[in-house]
């Protein structure tokens, strides 16, 4: 099993979350967050003065999956949230040791 966690722009999760249950993946996390790599943030007006934004808002999905899945789940990712610009974002791999289904005691695979 492992963990897949995508940094992505805000804008691109409905487009992922259609895309990744049209390969069978029906659950994830998603997290509102805010960061900056290469894409350094920016400078804005307000009311005549200028200042920097230096962390850029940002969308981390974090999806389990079965080891067998996880180059199909990269792959959609990247396709589907590539604008070919700086600030596209990262995907994260994990390995997952366990995972344990609170309400029925499932453990592992059954348990994702």
């Amino acid at each position: 099993m492992n963990k897949i966690e995508a940094i992505i722009r805000p804008h691109k999760l409905e487009d992922l979350r259609a895309a990744l249950e049209e390969i069978g993946i029906t659950g994830m996390t998603v997290t509102e967050v805010r960061g900056f790599g290469r894409q350094k943030g920016h400078h804005e007006l307000y009311r005549g003065r200028e200042y920097s934004v230096n962390f850029l808002p940002k969308i981390k999905v974090e999806i389990a999956v079965k080891a067998d899945m996880t180059e199909q789940v990269i792959d959609t990712i990247r396709a589907t949230v590539n604008t070919g610009q700086v600030g596209d974002g990262k995907i994260f791999v994990f390995a997952m040791s366990d995972a344990v289904r609170i309400r029925t005691g499932e453990r592992a695979e059954e348990a994702l």
